[in-house]
């Protein structure tokens, strides 16, 4: 089989670590590079020893490209893309519209080609060594704060960080969303730059989401709780631990056995630590694309995930846009 021919546009931080990867995967050659700034796109084709194009010339060559422009660029980019012949994985969010969304998926399905989103927490290694221990998740609170840059403040913070856990809340609760109430304010930019969200789903589950992209620190935590326990994971750190009761321990009995004002946490659970491997996700993620292409493999995040995630993360929006949030009225202005 010969190696998937692919290209990158948008080389960026996040683009050019794409493209370094993409340069190092067995039975894929990395064609070359794009980016609206010409130099920084010679930069990183010069330091990965790739031609840098212009992105309609780069997709005549490629049988496969990764879009990792602005997100307000997502659409047009992509589609070029993929009226190119390219299979395409577009960075999150798919588009900043629902009809730009849906305009990619029908040109995808229209042409047979294949389109991922680029959700690179689903391969966190802590949410990939937690996946075989859950067992119906009631409750889901997660933190994203992260330190202001002026990167991706094109789009609120609902579609530049919370999205990511938007994305893996509707993984991890496998029932419908049912309703979304929703604060946010813009702080340093002319969009909202923190915001809370509550999401109910038709099982009865919930789950309470927070992301700030003005914070003085950096935090990426998510917790989980189940009828035999609970998890704590550092997503920065990509481990975490899970705390469940004890096997064989009976509450009413042990309560019974000894003074209650004795009794610890460690009388009744046990920690397991969760542990990832060291693997890179954001090569995972691009394998499990280059795999679903050459039908290989899969696990890639499909056009119709990343979809769901963004109408969720739209709805936080207009949430907000309908909140009481009203600016403060000039008293010289009456």
């Amino acid at each position: 089989m010969s190696a998937c021919r692919v290209g990158v546009i948008g080389v960026g931080r996040l683009g050019s670590a794409h493209a370094r990867i993409l340069g190092e995967i067995p039975d894929c050659e990395l064609i070359g590079v794009a980016d609206i700034d010409p130099g920084r796109a010679r930069e990183v084709g010069d330091r990965l020893s790739v031609d840098s194009l212009e992105a309609s010339k780069l997709v005549e060559r490629c049988d496969a490209v990764v879009v990792a422009v602005t997100t307000s660029a997502h659409h047009s980019v992509a589609l070029m893309a993929l009226e190119s012949g390219c299979h395409v994985l577009v960075e999150k969010p798919l588009a900043p519209t629902l009809d730009e969304a849906d305009d990619l998926i029908r040109t995808t399905d229209r042409l047979g080609l294949f389109l991922a989103v680029g959700h690179v927490e689903r391969f966190n290694p802590a949410i990939r060594a937690v996946r075989p221990l859950l067992d119906d998740p009631r409750y889901v609170s997660s933190q994203r704060l992260a330190v202001f840059q002026p990167r991706g403040t094109d789009v609120p913070v609902m579609l530049d960080l919370m999205i990511h856990d938007i994305d893996l809340v509707l993984g991890l609760v496998d029932s419908s969303v049912t309703s979304v109430d929703a604060v946010g304010i813009p702080v340093l930019t002319d969009s909202v730059d923190m915001a809370t969200a509550r999401i109910r789903f038709a099982n009865g589950a919930c789950a309470d989401i927070s992301a700030s992209r003005v914070s003085a620190e950096r935090t990426r935590a998510l917790r989980l709780f189940q009828p035999s326990g609970y998890f704590s994971l550092d997503l920065a750190a990509g481990d975490g631990e899970y705390l469940r009761r004890k096997p064989g321990i009976g509450l009413a009995e042990l309560a019974r056995s000894r003074e209650p004002a004795g009794l610890s946490l460690a009388d009744i659970v046990e920690r397991v630590p969760i542990k990832g491997d060291c693997a890179e996700p954001l090569r995972l993620e691009l394998e499990a694309f280059l795999g679903t292409i050459r039908g290989t493999g899969g696990g890639a995040v499909s056009a119709a995930e990343g979809r769901a995630a963004l109408e969720i993360a739209l709805r936080i929006e207009t949430e907000i846009e309908g909140s009481a949030y009203v600016p403060a009225q000039d008293p010289r202005g009456a």
